[in-house]
């Protein structure tokens, strides 16, 4: 099911989600509603929060535009370790559209999450894919890319 997007300045985004205590039938159909409505909208990644839901949960998929879906579940996201190496890339967000704004961050980094079924998982990710999953987890702190613009790292 495809929900709308929660558009900046909307206060929720700035609120912190709670975490995902069990992963339920419940997680897994927000998860496939959060595919459904990121691939809808033209995105590489999305936040519960973006839909309004305040749950610590996220979809990625930085493949599906060039290549086939490969679409990537974190319930409870955490980044555990990050480089010291910084990229600055453009970043776009689906709640604040049409205002792609420069952003540094790590190029790579270490996740730990559950994954559809509830199962701990760790990932290592760099490059695009590292800077969607590092802006996914901001949402999930209520922090958006205006806060990250001209921010030292």
């Amino acid at each position: 099911m495809i929900h709308p997007i929660v558009i900046h300045p909307d206060p929720i985004l700035h609120e912190t989600s709670a975490p995902v205590p069990q992963v339920t039938d419940g997680t897994r159909t927000l998860l496939d509603d959060m595919l459904d409505t990121m691939y809808d909208a033209q995105g590489r990644g999305l936040a519960a929060v973006q839909i309004g839901v305040l749950q610590r949960v996220v979809v990625v998929d930085t493949d599906w535009k060039e290549r086939a879906k490969n679409p990537l579940l974190f319930v409870n996201p955490e980044i555990v370790w990050s480089s010291d190496m910084v990229a600055s890339r453009e970043e776009r967000c689906l709640s604040i559209p049409d205002t792609p704004k420069e952003v540094r961050r790590p190029d790579r980094v270490r996740v730990r999450y559950l994954d559809r079924t509830g199962a701990p998982q760790e990932m290592e990710a760099e490059g695009l894919l590292a800077m969607v999953i590092q802006h996914e987890v901001d949402h999930l702190n209520g922090v958006l890319i205006l806060d990250r613009v001209n921010e030292p790292r």
